[in-house]
């Protein structure tokens, strides 16, 4: 825990900092001039997960085609371990249960069929394409959501915190935002250059320094100084979670809720990058509804639904209401299971989306699961092109016509129907 004279000093250091303290948080303090307080946060799931074992058939004919094709890892729809019913044809995986929980309140939509109309199973390329948000080109320098935020009818040009990549790196759908603030927990987040016994004077000395000009490097460093004083100041491992909100004892778990500290420190904050690795599941992918698989599908669920919750609560602004979350994978997997217990690389996927403002339920079209219905006759078939779903997100609660600049190349778009808001004449 961080004692109060230490944040104390930290408070001082920022005049901005300074008048906020012991006041509530506004974004009026470090948020975007016109009060828009929307907050995407964009999950995906490294290694090409098999949502198929997330979101799977409990009816009709495509559940007999899923038994044959899945003897090993098929999830049952009666017993231990038994599916949870979204509808009359599919149902949820066990492990996902606090997402199940949403989903019945209807803060939760999920798209079938999603993906990129482009041949590859290279987790590389297929990564790169679908967070450049350009599909077969690599030919754009910046990722989609550095696009989002910069054709946004007002940018946050004036927000502290207008992107946030959690972990260690700037990912790709990041690419070129030289405003991202990349940070793997609260703690980690300040200036490493000598003993910890140097770093207040170093703090001050910096504040000092970058306040002395207006150049670009000035206004990127006072930026960071501030964002540092900021979060020691009001966030970390002591702050407790709101509404009764538990997140799991995990990476994911600790990341999830530091993202929600941010989105209530109302610092402009406007798009999040989060990852969540582990899903190249080629072998021992799970024992029916246990195993591997399961422990990352209730790792991913427990901690969505933790930051919704964390982020919900009776209040006309609570800030639920403007969270999106959305999950997503750069493929699926193999309709068949492999020897190995597990699946291989495949094509189409289901894209879950999670917030206050989701219209909750199942959209798009299922593709089936017959062998003419598969692609190259082993894969879920790609019949929503994943920008569809970004773009009804980037129109309804960005208010951003701009799907040309967002997303090079695509045509086309026409509203899909997953969250609420105002169509726009696209441009």
């Amino acid at each position: 825990m961080v004692d109060t004279t230490r944040r104390g000093f930290i408070v001082g250091c920022s005049a901005a900092i300074a008048a906020m303290a012991g006041s509530r948080l506004t974004y009026a303090a470090f948020g975007d001039p016109d009060g828009s307080r929307e907050v995407l946060v964009v999950v995906f799931l490294r290694g090409g997960a098999d949502l198929l074992s997330l979101v799977a058939p409990i009816a009709g004919p495509d559940r007999s085609l899923y038994e044959a094709a899945r003897p090993e890892l098929r999830l049952p729809t009666s017993g231990d371990g038994a599916l949870l019913p979204l509808d009359a044809q599919f149902g949820l995986h066990a492990a996902a249960a606090p997402l199940h929980t949403l989903f019945q309140s209807g803060k939760v939509a999920i798209v079938h069929g999603c993906g990129m109309n482009v041949d590859t199973r290279s987790h590389f390329d297929a990564q790169e394409f679908m967070e450049l948000g350009t599909p077969g080109t690599r030919s754009v320098s910046t990722g989609w959501l550095t696009r989002l935020l910069g054709s946004a009818p007002a940018p946050a040009s004036a927000a502290l915190m207008p992107s946030l990549a959690v972990g260690n790196s700037q990912p790709t759908s990041l690419l070129g935002d030289r405003r991202t603030v990349s940070m793997d927990s609260p703690g980690d987040f300040n200036i490493s250059t000598g003993p910890w016994m140097w770093r207040d004077a170093q703090r001050l000395a910096l504040h000092r320094l970058y306040t002395r000009g207006d150049t670009a490097v000035h206004r990127a460093g006072i930026q960071a100084m501030n964002a540092m004083d900021l979060v020691e100041a009001f966030a970390g491992d002591d702050v407790p979670a709101a509404n009764g909100a538990v997140y799991p004892d995990s990476d994911f778990g600790r990341h999830m809720r530091l993202i929600a500290q941010m989105i209530k420190l109302d610092v402009g904050l406007r798009a999040v990058a989060v990852d969540l690795g582990g899903w190249d599941t080629h072998e021992n992918e799970a024992y029916g509804a246990g195993g591997y698989f399961a422990d990352l599908a209730g790792n991913l669920s427990q901690a969505t639904a933790a930051l919704y919750q964390d982020l919900d609560g009776s209040a006309t602004d609570a800030a639920s209401k403007r969270l999106t979350v959305v999950v997503m994978s750069e493929f699926g997997r193999r309709v068949r299971e492999n020897a190995a217990r597990g699946t291989d690389h495949g094509h189409g996927f289901p894209i879950v989306v999670v917030g206050g403002s989701v219209i909750g339920g199942l959209h798009g079209v299922w593709p089936g699961l017959a062998p003419d219905q598969l692609y190259d006759g082993a894969d879920v078939a790609v019949t929503t092109d994943y920008r569809r779903v970004l773009a009804d997100i980037v129109v309804r609660r960005f208010a951003n016509p701009h799907l040309s600049q967002v997303f090079p190349g695509y045509t086309g778009y026409t509203p899909l129907g997953i969250v609420a808001g105002t169509d726009l004449i696209t441009l």
